[in-house]
């Protein structure tokens, strides 16, 4: 099953968005963000883009969006509507497989492209054009999306598995036949949807879950932070002792070794906490939305303690990550002392990154519970 070949429409150029990971501009020279916003603008400018200049198609980055407005929404839109997308999914970053899922389940033509040895294995049965940090390589993508792009204009793009079976749903058309021995159910009769306490119930069941991984996460960041700072310390010692290069070479090896365990631990642990917040999400949403078409006046007290849960739980993890900052700084260029730290800097970077996006989600979700609470002044 494929979706129909791009149509060039005389109003317009067909457009391209390209989703993947971009960054941080303002980061410090020779930090992680900023060494993967200069490589991810040179895949898109030396690679992605010229492929479809090709073929009229013109391409856009979600920092490129120069119209105001919620750049959220801005991006959801542009990975919908958009002609094609092409998504560079190298290292699974969260958001990136959030807008991928998305454009997967609308059916839109979508090219995929990552970085050989970090393609994430949540998708690895769709073909995924693969490239390595050389000019080389990126010539020889470049011909390869071009390809794929000349086919697909052609013939039309393949459908994806979640759009294939969102179509076999809505083909399908009727009703799930009934089981024997079952009566038909009148219209005012209720489903088997879960209502509000069952929700809470669930919800209730998952926060805890998310508690215990959070504190693995936190006791995994304090570690950290405390191995950092004695290294930094002794490193001071080290240099106004004027001691030799191999003294100091010695101290990073102990400090890589010591980082090792926390940082894979910590690497896990936002994995996890990643698809645990993305399954709550949906359900904390839900139920929020039905607190919130309740008068205040009429909320219970299991709505009541669910917002002040929301709440309670985002100050917590504000208050346990306070030096989160003095950490991300810390650690910035740390890798660029000895090859030894690159290994435990790369899972302590990456579990950084995915902590920026849980945390902003929790806030997102106590915002709106304060609105909701009583007592609210919002």
């Amino acid at each position: 099953m494929t979706s129909p070949p791009l149509e060039q429409q005389p109003d317009r150029p067909r457009q391209c968005f390209v989703i993947g990971p971009i960054g941080n501009s303002y980061a410090a020279h020779g930090s992680l963000e900023r060494d993967a916003y200069e490589h991810h603008l040179e895949v898109f400018e030396e690679v992605i883009a010229p492929a479809c200049a090709k073929f009229g198609i013109t391409a856009l980055r979600a920092d490129g969006i120069a119209s105001p407005g919620d750049i959220n929404e801005q991006i959801c839109r542009h990975v919908i509507e958009s002609d094609l997308v092409v998504a560079d999914v190298s290292g699974g970053n969260p958001n990136v497989m959030y807008e991928l899922g998305l454009r997967h389940l609308g059916g839109g033509p979508v090219i995929h492209i990552g970085e050989d040895g970090q393609l994430p294995f949540d998708i690895a049965s769709v073909r995924t054009i693969k490239y390595q940090r050389t000019r080389t390589s990126f010539a020889g993508t470049r011909r390869l999306i071009e390809g794929a792009l000349a086919a697909g204009l052609r013939d039309g793009f393949e459908l994806l598995t979640p759009a294939r079976v969102l179509r076999a749903i809505q083909l399908a058309g009727s009703p799930v036949p009934e089981q024997p021995g079952e009566t038909e159910r009148g219209e005012e009769e209720d489903d088997d949807r879960p209502g509000l306490l069952d929700d809470f119930v669930t919800i209730e069941n998952e926060l805890a879950e998310l508690t215990g991984q959070l504190g693995t996460l936190t006791g995994a960041v304090e570690t950290i932070g405390t191995l950092t700072a004695r290294h930094n310390a002794e490193v001071l010692d080290l240099t106004q002792a004027n001691a030799p290069a191999s003294a100091r070479f010695a101290a990073v090896a102990r400090l890589a070794d010591a980082l090792t365990a926390p940082a894979r631990e910590m690497h896990i642990a936002a994995q996890n906490l990643v698809t645990r917040m993305a399954t709550l999400d949906s359900g904390i949403g839900t139920a929020l939305e039905i607190v919130r078409t309740t008068d205040s006046e009429e909320l219970d007290e299991d709505s009541r303690e669910f917002l002040g849960q929301l709440v309670s739980m985002d100050e917590g993890i504000g208050s346990s990550l306070s030096d989160l900052t003095t950490l991300i700084t810390a650690i910035g260029r740390m890798h660029l002392m000895s090859r030894q730290l690159r290994k435990p800097v790369k899972d302590i970077s990456g579990a950084l990154q995915q902590l920026r996006s849980i945390v902003a989600l929790m806030s997102a979700w106590a915002d709106q519970a304060r609105k909701l609470l009583p007592d609210s002044t919002g």
